[in-house]
């Protein structure tokens, strides 16, 4: 069996950063997960990572990933689907490729996974009209009719990006107003392309091969080439609870400032993380913070918490 001073489950911007520090305390450690670089990848644009004016998400990742690389920190690509704590400074974590893995202190920086709407048509027009992803799939929308679901910031920034390939796009939100960030409220309301259609809930999702439009509940109908999902996510916490780790009403990992978990040798980082303002960096802090909380652990696994 494989053995490790720390073991990072998840492999995006909490994660990646996480090694970094790690391998300069010396750490001998690992990054596990399925997808290297995690969602911000599908990010169009990165404006608020400092130090840099604008970055795609894939770009800013594979920056970040040739930091790891510097450092010789293996990544493993591979799901971690069980993690036991046999007692101090000693965890098992499996992997689905069938990987024991021998660690001293382990991290989730698991992320989210994107909430699905559950209405008729949602599942029978996926990737046939029916995205979760606008920078995967909006080229495939040149010059037609599109809308993204959804008031927050991320809706905005879905809809900004499609602007430059659809001819129209529509925001559809259930509430009277939308919340992006102010500088993407004011590109919206900017963009001759957008439109918003508020107070309005999606009864089914209809077309024949392909998406033709939305009902909705209210009364009514939207004719469309494309409907975008963009209405939150939901942690990817499952192994942490298995393992023992507490969570909060919305499923996030409760971690104290820190990045500890109630678990001695178990930290948290990121979008799994109850964390109120969520973003990449700062996701990216929390891991580096992570990073050192595990270094004193391992130095000293019965010192109490601060």
């Amino acid at each position: 069996m494989d053995s490790y001073d720390f073991v990072i489950i998840g492999a995006g911007s909490a994660g990646l950063p996480a090694a970094v520090y790690a391998a300069r305390f010396r750490m001998h450690t690992l990054v596990i997960g399925e997808l290297v670089g995690g969602t911000i990848t599908t990010t169009h644009v990165v404006e608020n990572w400092p130090g840099v004016i604008s970055i795609t998400g894939w770009d800013l990742m594979d920056e970040l990933k040739r930091h790891v690389d510097v450092n010789n920190v293996p990544v493993l690509e591979d799901r971690v689907t069980d993690v036991k704590k046999r007692g101090e400074l000693d965890f098992v974590v499996k992997t689905l490729d069938g990987k024991e893995i021998n660690a001293k202190s382990v991290l989730f920086g698991t992320g989210t996974t994107r909430k699905k709407l559950g209405a008729p048509g949602e599942k029978e027009f996926e990737n046939k009209g029916v995205s979760y992803c606008a920078v995967c799939d909006g080229a495939l929308f040149k010059n037609k009719v599109v809308a993204v679901v959804g008031g927050s910031d991320s809706a905005a920034k879905e809809a900004l990006f499609l602007s430059e390939h659809a001819s129209k796009v529509y925001i559809i939100h259930r509430g009277d107003k939308i919340r992006p960030e102010p500088i993407n409220g004011e590109r919206v309301e900017q963009n001759k392309k957008i439109e918003l259609v508020l107070g309005k809930n999606i009864k089914e999702i209809f077309g024949e091969k392909v998406v033709k439009g939305v009902r909705f509940k209210e009364g009514g109908e939207l004719k469309l080439d494309g409907v975008f999902i963009e209405i939150g996510a939901t942690p990817n916490s499952a192994l942490a609870e298995k393992l023992g780790v507490k969570l909060n009403e919305k499923r996030e990992i409760i971690i104290d400032v820190e990045s500890r978990t109630n678990i001695s040798g178990v930290f948290a980082a990121g979008d799994v993380a109850n964390r109120h303002f969520k973003q990449a960096i700062t996701g990216a802090a929390e891991g580096v913070v992570a990073s050192f909380s595990a270094y004193e652990y391992i130095n000293n696994p019965k010192a109490p918490k601060k």
